[in-house]
């Protein structure tokens, strides 16, 4: 009874895994920097798979931390709040690419961007009409996001776990046709990735979304699953808010990357 646990805080074991994600990651990162000088990939792609594992199982152990009971009151705020944090910093990753993209539509002349000519987009750069395939995109992301607030709202408000699974299922259907259609795009651009500044802002800026919409429809996958276990309540749902607010903010990204890339942009 002297050791009996007084707090509403969980006092986490000793764990492995920031180790391993740290060796990890820094095979990856110096794996990445051997391949680009020629060495091979398989160094990179070692790190790689390490830090797949270790995303795997080091979440695995958070989610059976939350059915055992740790994830009281207070450290679901605290869960919370570090999402939140996450959330921020992606955005001013993105705040980046925008930054960029702007300077170089606004000022589009300098030693940094050498025959633009005050010119924007540059001479020769065929842009996407934004009111076809983009358009038809920003359409599908909208709708999976309200799909996903479907689901939020039939598990909270409704306790409907039939509601929850379909949300989850629509959501995940139409973050996939986002971005089978934003390959399709790609793959009929009349402009590469290098030799321009405007074929560079276009595909950080938009291929760093499409790696957000891949990595967010994962998520809602793992909380489709989760919910076919009836591991999600109205009460205790921290990993399933977290992916929603994540889908969210991809969909809020998407709006602002369709009005000034797409459509102010051309």
């Amino acid at each position: 009874m002297a050791q009996a646990k007084n707090h509403d805080y969980h006092i986490l074991p000793p764990s492995i895994w920031p180790f391993i994600a740290a060796v990890s990651a820094f095979l990856m990162l110096f794996g990445a920097t051997l391949w680009m000088h020629g060495k091979g990939p398989w160094l990179a792609l070692i790190g790689f798979a390490g830090v797949l594992y270790v995303m795997f199982a080091w979440w695995s152990d958070v989610v059976s931390e939350s059915q055992v009971g740790d994830h009281t009151p207070v450290v679901r705020i605290g869960l919370r709040y570090g999402f939140i944090m996450f959330i921020m910093s992606e955005v001013m990753f993105f705040a980046a690419w925008f930054w960029s993209f702007f300077k170089h539509a606004l000022y589009p002349m300098g030693p940094e961007s050498p025959g633009i000519d005050g010119v924007w987009p540059p001479a020769g750069i065929e842009t996407f009409d934004p009111w076809h395939l983009p358009l038809i995109n920003t359409l599908i992301l909208l709708c999976s996001g309200a799909a996903a607030t479907w689901a939020h709202h039939a598990l909270v408000h409704e306790n409907n776990r039939k509601d929850l699974k379909n949300g989850l299922l629509l959501a995940v259907a139409l973050g996939v046709l986002f971005t089978c259609f934003q390959i399709y795009e790609y793959s009929h651009a009349a402009f590469g990735f290098a030799g321009n500044i405007y074929g560079a802002n276009f595909f950080m800026a938009t291929g760093f979304h499409g790696f957000h919409v891949f990595i967010g429809t994962i998520f809602l996958l793992v909380c489709y699953f989760r919910a076919t276990r009836g591991h999600f309540t109205p009460e205790k749902h921290v990993g399933f808010e977290a992916a929603a607010w994540y889908w969210h903010f991809v969909d809020v990204v998407w709006l602002f990357l369709f009005a000034s890339i797409y459509v102010w942009g051309r």
